[in-house]
């Protein structure tokens, strides 16, 4: 099976800077591959929370994780900054799947990249729901062509 080349930053359509932790670092003195999954979960839950796109306190529906996915490329230690870049690859009715690239400091390729599928649900019920219209509105403009 062949593996496709990590992506670069021009895939992605919006950004968010994490700084990596001392405490990041594990045994090998890198980042710890389950550091890579709150690196997704930070810059999702950042968009979702800064656009508007969900809110997570009082609207009447809010997002779950349904999957989560990671391929690793390259090593990245603390005290790297990263930048996590963001895509929207799929818009269902009820969920949105987001395709990450997580890159070291200035560098242009990936050493991580990812996808991470939030799914509606009812605020109450937790049972699924449809995605409200402005969410999807949000969703789009850092949407690609699959």
């Amino acid at each position: 099976m062949s593996r496709q080349p990590p992506g670069r930053r021009a895939d992605y359509r919006w950004f968010h800077e994490i700084t990596t932790r001392w405490m990041d670092n594990d045994v090998f003195r890198h980042v710890n591959n389950v550091n890579y999954f709150s690196y997704f979960d930070t810059a999702v839950t950042y968009f979702e929370t800064t656009t508007g796109a969900v809110d997570f306190f009082a609207g009447p529906v809010h997002c779950v994780v349904a999957e989560v996915m990671c391929r690793y490329h390259r090593s990245v230690a603390w005290p790297d900054r990263i930048v996590v870049g963001l895509r929207v690859a799929r818009l269902g009715a009820r969920s949105v799947r987001f395709e990450i690239g997580v890159f070291r400091n200035d560098e242009d390729v990936a050493s991580a990249e990812g996808h991470f599928v939030h799914v509606f649900v009812e605020r109450g019920s937790q049972t699924p729901a449809p995605m409200p219209d402005s969410s999807r509105a949000i969703f789009e403009t850092i949407a690609v062509q699959g």
